[in-house]
C-alpha cells in the first residue's frame, strides 16, 4: 500500500487522479410532458404541474432558481400540497376549487386514475416517461412473444401497464396492497385485462430471493425503491442497506437473453456515480452497457431542466 507524499500545493492531491477513473455513461435523461402532463413552472422551491385538467404546486428543493411565470399563474393552482418537505414524508393539499378522488389520465396505452394522496404523489412518476419509452422499445425490437418483465416497487402500474402493451408479460411487485389495487383499477381502466400481468403483494427482496431459489429468470427488470419502507408483514427496507444484497439476488434472475436493468432512486443524498459503481459491479462479466445520471423534466417552454432523481440502467 503506497502512500500520496505530501505537497505544498492544495491542488495536488485532486490532480493526480485520472481522468479515466470518471465512467463514460453519465448522462441526463429527458421527459418531456405530453397531453396530460406539463411541468409549467419551477423555483423558489415549488414546481407547478398540469396533470389533466388540474394544476398542482409541490414542494420541489431543487427548484433553486426564480420562478418565470407570474403570480398570478402560480395562485390559480387548484391544489397546493402543504407539510413535509421530504418525498417520504406526509402532509396535506389546499384546494382552491373542487378536485374530484380520481380523475382520468393516459399515457400512450395506459389509462391511469390520477388522485391527491398525503404523501404528495398523484399516481404516476411523469419524469419516468424516458424510461418507459426505452423499455417498450426494446420489448418491441425483441420480436419475442415471451419478453419477461419484473417490475419491483410497482406503484399504481403505469409502467406495466405500458410494458404489457408493448407485449411483455409482466410480474408487478408492491408491498402495498392499496396500490395492487390502485394498479389493477388503472388495468381495467386502460382495457387491458387481457394482458399478461401478475399482480403480487408482497416484499421485494423477499420475492427476488425466491424467484432466485425457484430458477425463475426475467428479460428486463424495473426498480423504483423508495428511500424508506416496510413489507407487508413488517419488513424493513432502507435504500443504503438494502439495495445492493437485492441487487445480488436480481443478477440470479436476469436471463442469458436479458435485455435491460433499470434502476432508479428519488430522495437520497447520493450521486449517479454510487448508483453506477453498484450497477457496474452487480453485472460484472454480462458484457452490455451501463449508463447513469440524473432523470429530470423538460420545463414547458423549454430551456429549463428541472432534476428529479439518479438513474442507472444496464443493457444488451
Amino acid at each position: 500500500m503506497s502512500a500520496i507524499p505530501a505537497s505544498s500545493d492544495p491542488n495536488a492531491r485532486a490532480a493526480s487522479a485520472s481522468p479515466s477513473a470518471v465512467p463514460a455513461g453519465l448522462s441526463v435523461l429527458v421527459s418531456e410532458g405530453w397531453a396530460d402532463y406539463a411541468l409549467l413552472d419551477s423555483g423558489g422551491g415549488e414546481k407547478l404541474e398540469r396533470y389533466g385538467r388540474f394544476t398542482v404546486v409541490r414542494p420541489e428543493p431543487q427548484a433553486m432558481w426564480a420562478k418565470r411565470l407570474d403570480a398570478s399563474v402560480w395562485e390559480a393552482a387548484d391544489a397546493v400540497f402543504t407539510g413535509a418537505q421530504d418525498d417520504e414524508g406526509p402532509g396535506r393539499w389546499r384546494t382552491t376549487r373542487a378536485v374530484p378522488e380520481t380523475w382520468k389520465m393516459r399515457y400512450d396505452a395506459a389509462t391511469f386514475h390520477g388522485r391527491l394522496t398525503n404523501f404528495r404523489h398523484l399516481g404516476v412518476f411523469p419524469e419516468q416517461r424516458a424510461h418507459w419509452d426505452w423499455m417498450a422499445e426494446r420489448v418491441k425490437a425483441s420480436g419475442r412473444s415471451d419478453f419477461k418483465v419484473l417490475n419491483l416497487f410497482g406503484y399504481t402500474g403505469v409502467a406495466s401497464l405500458v410494458l404489457a402493451a408493448a407485449g411483455a408479460a409482466v410480474t408487478h411487485v408492491d408491498a402495498s396492497k392499496k396500490a395492487i389495487g390502485w394498479a389493477r383499477d388503472n388495468q381495467a381502466l386502460s382495457g387491458l385485462e387481457d394482458r399478461p400481468i401478475r399482480w403480487i403483494c408482497e416484499d421485494a427482496a423477499k420475492f427476488v430471493a425466491r424467484e432466485a431459489r425457484r430458477g425463475n429468470v426475467y428479460d428486463g427488470v424495473l426498480l423504483d425503491p423508495p428511500k424508506f419502507g416496510r413489507g407487508p408483514k413488517g419488513e424493513t427496507w432502507q435504500v443504503f442497506e438494502s439495495l445492493p444484497p437485492l441487487l445480488d439476488d436480481l443478477r440470479k434472475i436476469v436471463s442469458d437473453q436479458a435485455g435491460f436493468v433499470v434502476l432508479t432512486a428519488y430522495a437520497i443524498r447520493a450521486s449517479a456515480l454510487a448508483a453506477h459503481g453498484l450497477m457496474a459491479q452487480t453485472f460484472d462479466g454480462l458484457g452490455g452497457e451501463i449508463e447513469s445520471g440524473d432523470l429530470a423534466i423538460l420545463q414547458e417552454g423549454g430551456g429549463r431542466l428541472l432534476p428529479t432523481s439518479l438513474f442507472s440502467r444496464w443493457s444488451r
